[in-house]
C-alpha cells in the first residue's frame, strides 16, 4: 500500500511564515478540486485546527519521538482517499531532542524521510539575496537522503531582490517554487503558546481565502503538485489509541481545546461515545458518562468565569464521587484547589486535587515527557509507560497529593511535574500522545 503523494512544508526556523504558506497552499489545492490531507509533524495541538479550516479535512500529528511505527502507520493511513498530502513541520527542519526516542529525535526531517515526502523549504530572504542559497543548500546537503523539492522565497522586497536571490538558487541548483513579496498583513495572531486558537480568530475564513489568493498569484502550484511524492505505507498491526471508557465527557471550548486529533479519532473509531460539554457555558458533564476528561487549553484566561460556573463544578464534583476524572495541563489546573492568574488574583477551582498553580510566577515548561504511572489513570493501569508533551508557563505553588507518575524529559532526567492522584481524580501537566511501546 502507498500513501498519496505528499510534501512537507518546513523552514530553517520558526517565524519564517511557513504556517501562512501552509494554510494558503491547503486552500489553493482544495480550490483546484483536490482532496487534500493535512498533517502536522511534532506535538503541536493548535495548528491542526487551522489545517482543518483550510483543507476541510481533519489534520493529524505525526511524531517520530513519541510514536512507534505501528501508530505512525495507523495515523498515516488517515490519508486514505486523499489526492495529495501537505504536512507542516515544527520549528526548524532538523530541530529535535538530543537523545533519540523510540524512532528518533522527533524532527520534521525524520517524519518526511520516513514517509518519503519531499521537503519544501520556506526561506525568509529579508536582509539577504544570493546568501539565501547557501542556507538552502546547507539544508539540502545536511541529510542527502532526505528528498528535497525546492524552496519558496518569502518576504522578498523588490523585483531586483528576487532576481539576485534567484541567481543564487540557480547557482546552487535549487528549484524555486515560488517568491512571496513582503506583506505585513500576512500574519496570524499569537499569544504565549504560539498562535491563538482557530476558534478565537476574528475572521479565519477570510484570512485563509486571502492566503490562498496570495499563494496562487506567487507560487507555481503545478510545480508543487509534480514535486509531491511518498514511499510505501508500512503494515500497521495496531489501531489508533484505545478509548479510556465507553462514554467520555470531554470538555470542549476556548478554555479546553488542546486534544490531539489522533486520540479523538481512535476513541471514536473504537466505538466510544464522545460527549462534549462547555465549562465556559456552565455546562455539567453528562451524568451518564463513564469518565470526564478535561484537556488543556487556556483556563487562565477565563479563570473568573470558570470559578463562577457552578453547574460545571457541581457536576464535576458529583461525577468524581463515584467515577474517574482526568485533567491535562490546563484541565489539571482546574481540577486543583485554586489558580492564580497573571495579575495575582486567586480563583477557586474544583478542589478535587490540592494543586495550586500560579501564572503570576511564570515558569517556562516545554518538552517531551515520558511517564511511568505509579497509580492507574483512565485508560491505563499502574506501571504503564506513556509519552506526551508539556508546554505551559505556570508554576506549582502547592502539590500535596500523591504523585501519579515518575516523569522524565526526553534525555531521561527526572522532573518534579509528577501529576497528582486523589481518589477517582488524576491529572498531569503533560498532554498524552501515546502509550510507549518499549
Amino acid at each position: 500500500m502507498t500513501n498519496p503523494p505528499g510534501l512537507l512544508i518546513s523552514a530553517p526556523s520558526s517565524g519564517t511564515g511557513k504556517t501562512t504558506v501552509m494554510l494558503g497552499l491547503l486552500r489553493a489545492l482544495a480550490e483546484d478540486g483536490l482532496n487534500v490531507q493535512p498533517f502536522k509533524s511534532g506535538p503541536d495541538y493548535i495548528d491542526p485546527a487551522f489545517h482543518r479550516a483550510a483543507a476541510g479535512r481533519a489534520s493529524f500529528n505525526l511524531d517520530s519521538w513519541a510514536m512507534g511505527d505501528p501508530l505512525l502507520n495507523a495515523i498515516s493511513a488517515q490519508a486514505d482517499g486523499a489526492d495529495i498530502v501537505v504536512a507542516e513541520g515544527s520549528m526548524g527542519l532538523f530541530d529535535g531532542v538530543a537523545k533519540p526516542g523510540e524512532l528518533g529525535h522527533g524532527s520534521s526531517a525524520e517524519t518526511a524521510q520516513r514517509i518519503g515526502w519531499p521537503v519544501v523549504l520556506v526561506l525568509d530572504v529579508g536582509g539577504q539575496a544570493q546568501s539565501a542559497a547557501a542556507t538552502a543548500l546547507g539544508f539540502k546537503m545536511y541529510n542527502p537522503d532526505l528528498p528535497f523539492a525546492g524552496v519558496i522565497l518569502n518576504r522578498c522586497a523588490s523585483p531586483r531582490h528576487e532576481r539576485l536571490t534567484r541567481l543564487g538558487m540557480e547557482r546552487a541548483g535549487l528549484p524555486v517554487l515560488g517568491v512571496l513579496p513582503r506583506r505585513g498583513d500576512l500574519t496570524l495572531p499569537e499569544r504565549h503558546l504560539g498562535l491563538i486558537q482557530a476558534v478565537e480568530h476574528p475572521d479565519l475564513e477570510s484570512a485563509i481565502v486571502g492566503y490562498a489568493a496570495f499563494l496562487r498569484e506567487h507560487v507555481d502550484l503545478e510545480a508543487i503538485k509534480r514535486a509531491a511524492s511518498s514511499g510505501p505505507l508500512g503494515p500497521s498491526s495496531a489501531a489508533l489509541p484505545r478509548p479510556p471508557a465507553q462514554r467520555i465527557a470531554l470538555a470542549r471550548d476556548a478554555a479546553f481545546s488542546f486534544t490531539y486529533p489522533h486520540l479523538l479519532e481512535g476513541w471514536r473509531s473504537a466505538g466510544a461515545e464522545v460527549l462534549p460539554f462547555s465549562p465556559l457555558a456552565d455546562e455539567a458533564p453528562a451524568p451518564n458518562a463513564d469518565v470526564v476528561w478535561l484537556p488543556g487549553g487556556y483556563p487562565e484566561l477565563h479563570a473568573g468565569k470558570l470559578a463562577a460556573a457552578n453547574s460545571f463544578l457541581t457536576g464535576l464534583r458529583t461525577h468524581a464521587e463515584t467515577k474517574p476524572v482526568h485533567g491535562e495541563c490546563g484541565g489539571y489546573m482546574v481540577l486543583g484547589e485554586s489558580l492564580i492568574d497573571k495579575e495575582g488574583a486567586r480563583h477557586r477551582m474544583a478542589g478535587l486535587l490540592g494543586l495550586v498553580t500560579s501564572h503570576a510566577k511564570r515558569k517556562f515548561n516545554l518538552g517531551y515527557r515520558r511517564a511511568e504511572l505509579l497509580e492507574a489513570m483512565p485508560g491505563f493501569a499502574a506501571g504503564a509507560a506513556l509519552r506526551g508533551h508539556e508546554f505551559h508557563y505556570s508554576s506549582i505553588v502547592e502539590q500535596p497529593d500523591a504523585p501519579l507518575a515518575l516523569v522524565y524529559d526526553a534525555e531521561g532526567a527526572e522532573g518534579p511535574q509528577t501529576g497528582s492522584v486523589r481518589g477517582n481524580v488524576s491529572g498531569t501537566f503533560f498532554h498524552l500522545i501515546a502509550e510507549a511501546s518499549e
